[in-house]
């Protein structure tokens, strides 16, 4: 093996070694965030243009090191009409599983979001909203290796590596609370402003018994803008910035949205857009829709600590998936002609 490699191979482990601790109490994240609404704020929960939302969501990262990072998220939302005419309820589910590293360190959580929206007028609506769910993480040493089994000239897999874990797995309960504003001028031009806070009663999560370590709470505070320009163009601004102990994060964009064709039940739109995290990743995003089902794709281009030593742009490859079904309204009981 030659100095250069070694070099970069010993760089590449203090920054594993690095980023893993100081993001060991990071939640799972998207470019893409606004098509993950529930994961960002629980007030967003049933405010769509629909009767029922499906979203599924995969995002996939530093397979090439390779310690790979994969995330995964279904989700379902709906709105109910049943407290009069000023008012709305949005209730949904999310799982969400995310696992990384040679460890399989890995969290799942199922989680159930509410939120009640009110009109104030004709085009602003406020909402709050609140989850609760349960998740579970833990990791697998199978795979680890540790200092103690070099032997002083080879690596001797039989020796002890000299680590005990009280617990490979720990339970906690989530919980969290959001805040949201809306203005509707009409379908196609709408602003949401939000902030949330998850972990809002810190869960313990040390996997040793005489380690008190909490779950920083995550802040975010969010904004979607989506403009129409011309009869064939709208323009989507969005920003998010999350804190969560020492984790910050901010990421913004726009899309670009191309109408192709805007026929009732023909309706085919082309998303071009790109975004910027503070981590120094760019987001080039294209999306397909066709109706009321969407996919939109991304990647991330990182120019980060660690893609510099390896000289690499490579980042993560992104994916959603949304349906919407919009039900068919029955129509009012009306005089169709005069009665003479």
């Amino acid at each position: 093996m030659t100095g250069s490699n070694t070099l970069k191979k010993t760089l590449v482990f203090v920054f594993f070694v690095t980023i893993f601790s100081k993001n060991f109490g990071q939640d799972l994240h998207y470019s893409q965030f606004y098509h993950s609404p529930q994961n960002i704020n629980p007030a967003l929960t049933g405010l769509f243009d629909g009767d029922h939302r499906f979203y599924g969501s995969f995002r996939d990262q530093w397979r090439f090191v390779p310690v790979p990072w994969f995330t995964f998220s279904g989700a379902y939302d709906r709105k109910l009409f049943v407290l009069g005419d000023k008012q709305f309820l949005g209730i949904g589910g999310i799982i969400n599983h995310d696992r990384q590293g040679d460890s399989k360190f890995n969290l799942t959580s199922i989680s159930v979001n509410a939120a009640l929206h009110r009109f104030l007028s004709q085009h602003h609506i406020i909402g709050i909203g609140a989850v609760l769910g349960f998740a579970s993480r833990g990791f697998n040493t199978t795979n680890l290796t540790w200092d103690k089994q070099w032997n002083g000239d080879t690596f001797d897999p039989n020796l002890p590596s000299g680590e005990q874990f009280d617990l490979l797995r720990t339970n906690f309960i989530e919980n969290g609370l959001g805040l949201n504003y809306r203005y509707q001028k009409d379908e196609r031009t709408h602003v949401d402003i939000g902030a949330s806070v998850l972990h809002l009663i810190e869960p313990q999560v040390s996997h040793y018994d005489a380690d008190d370590i909490k779950l920083p709470r995550r802040i975010t505070f969010s904004g979607v803008g989506n403009f129409k320009l011309t009869s064939k163009l709208d323009l989507q601004l969005h920003a998010l910035h999350q804190l969560q102990g020492k984790y910050n994060e901010t990421i913004f964009g726009g899309l670009a949205k191309i109408y192709i064709k805007d026929t009732p039940g023909k309706r085919y739109q082309l998303h071009l857009g790109l975004g910027y995290r503070t981590a120094k990743s760019l987001i080039p995003t294209v999306a397909l829709q066709y109706n009321e089902i969407l996919a939109s794709f991304s990647y991330d281009v990182d120019r980060n600590a660690f893609n510099d030593i390896l000289n690499s742009n490579r980042g993560g490859p992104e994916l959603h998936i949304r349906y919407i079904i919009k039900k068919v309204k029955p129509l009012s009981e009306i005089k169709v002609c005069p009665i003479y």
